[in-house]
């Protein structure tokens, strides 16, 4: 952030703060654009100085405005008098501004649809097919890993010890190695580096580290998702990049389990991974209406199939006998406020919403969701230092972490 005088200032620029007139009046809030009328208008009303974004880049006037259309393009159904929402778009602003000033080029209208999937075949078609039917289909086909199991068996035992924990994770040799990186990476920050699952339970936690094991063996289910549907590895990205925002704020939270809501965020689209599998063509029909009118993808998931990702995710985590908590962050993470206890699908939601955020710059397909003001407002943090630092955070994490899963 720079204090610049009004002769500094150029077209493109983005306010870091509110910039108020001499008398008091609100002339444009933080995350503004500058344009040229814009600065027509502060000349006129004698304002000597803003306090303004300096992206580290080199970047003209011109670029920084296409830069600027971009990013607002993503803001659509957001509201941009929100403060959070002020500051998100200016994150989005900054990093997109940077990662152009490195050579990436703005995606166009082109790029931002689907590849060909004209071939691909649907079990169900709309209006044939309700989320309870294809969650059945689903589960009636495969099973999960035995190691599943045998972890949530561990996670409801309330008397199991340490030892056990350890055994019992140890059995899967891929699932401890994972494990062990993740527990080594900045997502716990321990001094020292951890060599053992014993260890791993002792430091973090049996039911935390349990938890953790439980999420990862729900990815290892998805591995036959066409791969011309979807990058299963910016999926996985987003997934994980919502898993750190959620554990952030879950620390702000006083007695809630940051672990839990890592793996909460990790799985918070695990409903869109059913439909990717037993509806792809539909998949991508959503996906397609989702991008071509800039409407949010859960919105163009109604219009195409009857139903959301999230009303998938219920019947599937019931069938599979999830975690009760964790389900229901899941489950309710579109609409928080619905849920009798709000506060932990609101970590999730918000979570969600900073992760579209930071990815806007790295080439999102999707317009953001609207951001529940109420959920933001029961977590009770200040928005301009939460963000600013939570963004930081996550951009020392995200490919350490990312490398532990893949």
């Amino acid at each position: 952030m720079s204090i610049l005088s009004l002769e500094e200032l150029k077209a493109g620029m983005v306010l870091a703060s509110d910039l108020v007139a001499s008398d008091g009046r609100m002339l444009f809030r933080a995350g503004t654009a500058l344009n040229e009328r814009h600065l027509e208008l502060l000349e006129r009303v004698g304002v000597a100085r803003a306090d303004v974004e300096t992206p580290a880049t080199d970047l003209d006037a011109e670029t920084l405005l296409a830069v600027e259309g971009y990013v607002r393009d993503f803001f659509l159904y957001v509201n941009p008098d929100f403060d959070p929402c002020i500051h998100m778009f200016r994150v989005a602003m900054n990093l997109t501004a940077q990662n152009v000033s490195r050579g990436w080029e703005l995606p166009d209208q082109g790029i931002r649809r689907a590849a060909d999937v004209e071939h691909l075949e649907d079990i169900f078609v709309k209006g044939m097919g309700d989320p309870a039917t294809i969650v059945r289909h689903e589960t009636e086909l495969s099973s999960f890993p035995d190691i599943f199991f045998r972890i949530k068996e561990v996670l409801e035992d309330e008397s199991a010890s340490a030892d056990r924990i350890a055994k019992v994770v140890s059995t899967d040799m891929s699932l401890s190695a994972k494990l062990i990186k993740l527990v080594n990476s900045p997502l716990y920050g321990f001094p020292q580096a951890i060599d053992s699952i014993s260890r791993a339970v002792a430091l973090v936690g049996g039911k935390e580290l349990s938890t953790l094991a439980l999420g990862i063996s729900t990815i290892n289910y998805f591995k036959d998702i066409p791969p011309e549907l979807i990058d299963m590895k910016s999926f996985w990205r987003h997934s994980i990049t919502c898993g750190i925002f959620a554990k952030i704020l879950a620390g702000t939270q006083h007695g809630l389990s940051p672990e839990r809501f890592f793996i909460a965020g990790l799985l918070h689209d695990v409903g869109r991974l059913i439909l990717f599998k037993k509806l792809p063509y539909a998949s991508s029909e959503a996906m397609l209406f989702a991008r071509e009118n800039s409407i949010p993808l859960a919105e163009a998931e109604l219009s195409v199939m009857d139903f959301i990702h999230t009303d998938i995710s219920v019947p599937l985590l019931r069938s599979w006998k999830f975690p009760r908590g964790l389900a229901d962050m899941i489950n309710f993470h579109h609409n928080p406020m619905e849920f009798p206890n709000p506060l932990d699908p609101a970590v999730i939601h918000v979570a969600d919403a900073l992760a579209n955020a930071v990815e806007i710059s790295q080439g999102g397909m999707y317009v953001m969701p609207a951001l529940d003001e109420e959920a933001w407002n029961l977590l009770g943090i200040d928005a301009e230092s939460f963000i600013e630092d939570a963004v930081r955070e996550y951009a020392e994490q995200i490919d350490v972490i990312m490398s532990a899963f893949f």
